[in-house]
């Protein structure tokens, strides 16, 4: 491990960054909170089918 070449690469990554203008922002908000709600909605709706089925499970 070369903590030089580390600390430079590091630094070199930190100064091409550029902080997301709002639009940028709220653009990636909403993708990640429609993620975060379509799991979500798949655990509930994966639940309410677990609730109705049979617990054995068995023929």
């Amino acid at each position: 491990m070369d903590v030089p070449y580390d600390l430079t690469s590091y630094v070199r990554v930190l100064k091409m960054a550029t902080t997301p203008t709002t639009e940028e922002f709220l653009q990636v908000s909403k993708i990640a909170g429609a993620g975060i709600l379509l799991v979500g909605l798949m655990g509930f709706l994966i639940g309410g089918i677990m609730l109705f089925l049979p617990a054995g499970g068995g023929l």
